[in-house]
């Protein structure tokens, strides 16, 4: 079907939202992941490393779709493992696919496990590390996880759509969004240490969950997403509750009455 002739269907527009509004969820992972690293450099040198590692992460994702062929060849098994059964009770089969997914889970836990850390040490030990990092060390860091999400993302769009225009669209419409709104992610995240630490917590629930699914294990993201969805709704109360507990307190009626009786001049 021609391209501008499948624009008058609707499950053409229907497929395009549905893949656009998925792509930005799995796209505010990257998103965090690239916040947290950045806030080691420079203040004027973040909003490069963090446009940067937005748009090599859009190159990836068109890359990727325009080799689709190449990448579901990815999928065939390399080798299996005897002791370790599938859910027909076969050897399960390793592929290229599942041995990147295993590596960049690993790195995400291990990347986010250790600024974990950090954030945890005292403060002096904290500006170390930020004057130590660099903005070519910084992108490097996000290029791997770049490969990673985008790998998952096209992955996830393929088993959606078929037609390759729909997916080109809603990958740029995603990063557009995603450039648009990522300082302001960036800056809200970085401005609050309890979400840092939350967002790197979630950080290492995609990293499970990604080694995992490089060992076949599958289930419905929805239940994760949710649960993310949750404890941010929680934190974000306990941040108003926080807020709410500096302010001081001021009694209604007290002051009126004093100044009624002359005990007290009004302001």
């Amino acid at each position: 079907m021609d391209f501008f002739a499948s624009m008058a269907q609707p499950e053409f527009w229907i497929s395009l939202l549905t893949l656009t509004a998925l792509e930005i969820v799995l796209g505010i992972d990257n998103v965090i992941f690239i916040s947290i690293v950045s806030n080691k450099l420079p203040l004027a040198e973040r909003p490069k490393a963090r446009n940067l590692g937005l748009i090599l992460a859009l190159f990836f994702r068109l890359g990727l779709l325009f080799t689709i062929t190449w990448i579901i060849t990815l999928t065939k098994p390399l080798f299996s493992i005897d002791f370790v059964r599938n859910q027909l009770g076969h050897p399960l089969g390793i592929s290229v696919k599942d041995l990147i997914l295993m590596a960049g889970g690993l790195f995400l836990i291990a990347k986010s496990t250790n600024e974990l850390f950090h954030k945890l040490e005292v403060e002096t030990q904290e500006h170390d590390i930020k004057g130590r990092a660099t903005l070519s060390g910084v992108i490097v860091q996000i290029i791997l996880v770049d490969m990673v999400f985008s790998f998952d993302s096209i992955l996830t769009a393929v088993g959606l759509v078929k037609e390759i225009s729909v997916m080109v669209m809603a990958v740029i419409i995603s990063m557009v969004v995603m450039l648009a709104f990522a300082g302001r992610i960036s800056n809200f995240v970085n401005n609050h240490p309890s979400l840092q630490v939350l967002a790197l917590g979630f950080l290492i629930m995609i990293g499970t969950m990604l080694v995992a699914e490089g060992f076949h294990q599958k289930f419905d993201k929805g239940y994760l997403y949710f649960a993310m969805a949750f404890s941010l709704v929680i934190e974000l109360i306990n941040m108003r509750a926080r807020k709410k507990k500096k302010q001081p307190i001021q009694l209604h009626g007290l002051g009126e009455e004093a100044v009624e009786d002359g005990l007290m001049k009004k302001l």
